[in-house]
């Protein structure tokens, strides 16, 4: 091929010397192409009719933009941040503490620096008095909120509330005449394919579109959120789009950009965005309570994997596992059991552990909730009355996924102990506990990657009991060394259960 470029690029440079010479020898020059005449405005060069659909649905890009965009305002944030002082290295080495002491009395001494850090972010006008929907993230810790409207008109915000397990919020600002607002969509109305548009401020430019496609529906476990069921996008969202509206063909609001996958910083191709559905009940919530009220079970739960599956005796791999249930919780009262696998609540079927979430949290406190359980083989329903989620747990609910590694000895790059009273006492564990504590965990290692970690209690292998760390060594040795393994933990004061396959 390179040789064939050569060719090409030598045959090229041989005609241009000819028309060179032309040009200034009077030798006449290669005959070619007749060069193309200039624009006059004249018949266009590809008729209307054949790039009809094209044009329309650039027409629809265009009227959409005029209808939304003055609803979507910038949104800008000053807040005041402390952060540790630094200090040398040698003040915290123990032989100069030994001799010197503590310069800087205790913790150092030192008052925490403040500095002013300031933010962009994006949002959408919902009420014609000025009542305005953003990101959670955009405003938070804000000692001043400003808000640039489409007309270059600013104005100070009040935050009225805020939602961190959702992202959302909710400001206002006290506008001397109607403002525009968004109409809002319907999340069922959205599927795979469906064409969106992103508005906001990406890196502060205000009044910015882009077009794109929604590229998967109910993206979870993102670690974004902790109740998260993302619409996912391919439309260019960047940071400063936070806040601001995704939006169908029909100009209506289907969505909340929030956060984008990217490894350098930028626009990667895939975008997250917060449907409308939630958007709406959360903003409700905030604007009539204050707070967002939600359902709890209290239980902590988990997906049904296919080693679940085979040693709880499943048909299938869908629902829900129990991996925990609270004392004193609604779950506790109505006696559901840590092993219970929740198929169905109120006769709908459950698919995963963040759809079961997201539908108990929908429902109302005092609500009855009938729950379909399999228990040692056997279905039946169970009927909950739904309490509210606590205060203390609402920040504190996300539960460590399960991890799986490439295990062949149970015992390979763990080193575990006895509970004895001591290390009970560190732990914080009751007598009535029981297992064996974790003391290191190999780096590198498929007990590490399966997500052991240091301090774990292992209270059941293959769902039999560990009391001690004969009853480990007894039971490992008895799985084959390309057999799945399920060990039942506990961290944190919480069951859960953690697979590892060959």
């Amino acid at each position: 091929m390179s040789e064939q470029v050569k060719i090409f690029s030598g045959k090229r440079l041989l005609a241009l010397g000819v028309l060179w010479a032309g040009l200034f020898v009077g030798v006449p020059a290669m005959p070619g192409p007749a060069l193309a005449a200039p624009a006059s405005g004249g018949d266009p060069v590809v008729s209307e009719k054949d790039v009809a659909a094209g044009l329309a649905l650039q027409k629809s890009f265009e009227a959409v933009s005029r209808a939304v965009l003055p609803a979507v305002v910038n949104i800008s944030t000053t807040s005041l941040v402390s952060t540790a002082p630094h200090l040398p290295p040698m003040f915290d080495d123990p032989f100069f503490k030994r001799f010197f002491g503590n310069p800087f009395g205790p913790g150092g001494g030192q008052s925490p620096q403040k500095h002013v850090e300031r933010s962009l972010g994006s949002g959408f006008i919902i009420s014609a008095d000025g009542t305005i929907v953003t990101n959670n993230h955009v405003v938070k810790n804000a000692t001043k909120v400003t808000v640039l409207l489409s007309n270059k008109k600013s104005y100070q915000a009040k935050v009225i509330g805020t939602d961190p397990m959702t992202d959302i919020a909710v400001i206002k600002i006290n506008a001397r005449s109607p403002l525009p607002v968004v109409t809002w969509g319907d999340s069922k109305n959205v599927d795979v394919g469906t064409i969106v548009l992103a508005m906001g401020s990406p890196f502060g430019l205000t009044q910015s579109v882009t077009m794109g496609i929604v590229s998967a529906l109910k993206r979870s476990n993102m670690g974004i959120e902790q109740y998260e069921n993302f619409i996912q996008t391919d439309a260019a969202i960047n940071p400063g789009n936070s806040g601001g509206p995704l939006v169908n063909l029909m100009g209506e609001v289907v969505g909340m950009n929030t956060a984008i996958y990217t490894t350098n910083g930028g626009y990667e191709g895939i975008g997250f965005a917060i449907p409308v559905t939630m958007v709406r009940q959360v903003v409700q919530d905030l604007i009539s309570k204050g707070k967002v009220v939600r359902g709890w079970l209290g239980i902590s739960i988990q997906n049904v994997t296919p080693v679940i599956a085979k040693q709880f005796g499943l048909k299938k791999n869908s629902g829900v596992l129990v991996s925990d249930v609270l004392p004193g919780s609604p779950a506790e009262s109505a006696r559901l059991k840590r092993g219970d696998v929740i198929t169905a609540l109120n006769g709908m079927a459950v698919e995963d552990a963040n759809d079961l979430r997201m539908h108990v949290a929908r429902i109302p406190p005092g609500k009855i909730a009938r729950l379909t359980v399999v228990r040692s083989g056997q279905s039946r329903n169970i009927d909950v009355k739904v309490g509210e989620l606590p205060k203390k747990l609402a920040m504190n609910s996300r539960r460590r996924e399960e991890g799986a590694g490439n295990f062949k000895n149970v015992l390979k790059g763990l080193r575990i102990l006895d509970l004895n009273g001591e290390i009970r006492q560190q732990l914080g564990l009751s007598s009535r506990i029981h297992g064996v504590v974790i003391q290191a965990v190999q780096p590198g290692s498929a007990v590490e990657a399966a997500g052991l970690r240091r301090g774990d209690i292992i209270v059941e292998i293959d769902r039999k009991t560990v009391r001690s760390v004969s009853d480990f060594v007894r039971i490992a040795r008895r799985i084959p060394p390309d057999a799945e393994v399920l060990l039942t933990i506990l961290h944190d004061g919480r069951h859960s259960y953690v697979s590892v396959s060959p």
